[in-house]
């Protein structure tokens, strides 16, 4: 079984699955380490979430999109 992927594998994984729900102008931001992703928690799948965590990408409970501590500001 291959190794997950990690780095920029992991990242561009991550971003072109959340490009299957949405475009927006402003997919992105960091605040203190975290990586934020304005995408919908609720419109993406329960097995794109499961992927999504493998990679790194939790849900944000404070708008209900994603986070991910591996991608944030050093």
């Amino acid at each position: 079984m291959p190794a997950d992927p990690t780095g920029f594998d992991a990242l561009i994984e991550a971003f072109t699955i959340f490009r299957k729900y949405g475009n927006p102008s402003s997919p992105t931001f960091c605040d203190h380490d975290v990586l934020y992703v304005c995408a919908d928690y609720h419109a993406v799948s329960d097995d794109d979430k499961a992927r999504l965590e493998v990679l790194g990408f939790i849900r944000n409970e404070a708008d209900d999109g994603f986070m991910s501590f591996d991608f944030g500001s050093a």
